[in-house]
């Protein structure tokens, strides 16, 4: 119920004020799981993604947003949980491998999972080199894999900034992309690699990115 207030109240607002241009949207699907791939560029790829897709989509988020003490942490919680956020710890491969068997569970619920292959923000500006967790999501869930393109949303929320500004917002949403029927080759890695490529090419071209061939580090890594 707290998603779909939010939906009519801060999504209608959002669209009105950004007037993103969404390309695609019939290319997901109405109903049953879906995978959003997308390119990661600002903190609000995970809001234009999600108004504009049409349905509520579930994002990984920090468990650190769930575990805040007090009642400003229970009150963070609590927004989160309602936004449809699940929490996963990020700290070593056993979570990784953990988020993965979450949002598998969700898929199988019939629900749509956003996630940024990337791992973190784009440092640069540029496509950085997708892990296989999307390839490997899309082999046991046997869901659909959406590729997305975010536009200038590195312009609407500039790295280090926390306010918003007006410019011009595009959001692309490709063909699916169906790698059903070969959830048997997930322990080969050069299957794994080559599914990744795949979404990751659409990915660019819907984005329009340059592409680096290496992981993305975040910034407070690299510092």
């Amino acid at each position: 119920m707290l998603y779909r207030a939010m939906e009519l109240t801060v999504g209608t607002a959002l669209r009105a004020v950004f007037r993103p241009k969404v390309v695609g949207a019939d290319n997901v699907p109405a109903s049953g799981p879906v995978i959003l791939a997308a390119n990661h560029v600002s903190f609000c790829d995970e809001v234009f993604s999600a108004i504009t897709s049409g349905r509520q989509v579930f994002f990984f988020a920090k468990a650190e947003y769930f575990n805040a003490p007090g009642l400003k942490g229970a009150a963070m919680a609590a927004l989160c949980r309602g936004l449809g956020q699940v929490p996963v710890e990020r700290k070593d491969t056993r979570s990784a491998a953990a988020s993965i068997d979450v949002g598998v569970d969700l898929l199988a619920e019939g629900r749509v999972l956003g996630i940024f292959p990337e791992g973190t923000r784009s440092p640069d500006g540029r496509l950085h080199k997708f892990r296989t967790g999307v390839a490997r999501l899309a082999l046991r869930s046997e869901a659909p894999v959406v590729p997305v393109g975010l536009i200038g949303t590195r312009e609407v929320q500039p790295p280090g900034t926390r306010g918003w500004h007006r410019a011009p917002l595009e959001v692309h949403f490709g063909t699916p992309l169906v790698f059903a029927g070969m959830q048997e080759r997930e322990r080969s890695a050069r299957v794994l690699r080559e599914i990744t490529e795949t979404v990751r090419a659409d990915v660019q071209r819907l984005s329009r990115q340059d592409y680096v061939d290496d992981f993305a580090v975040s910034a407070k890594l690299a510092g």
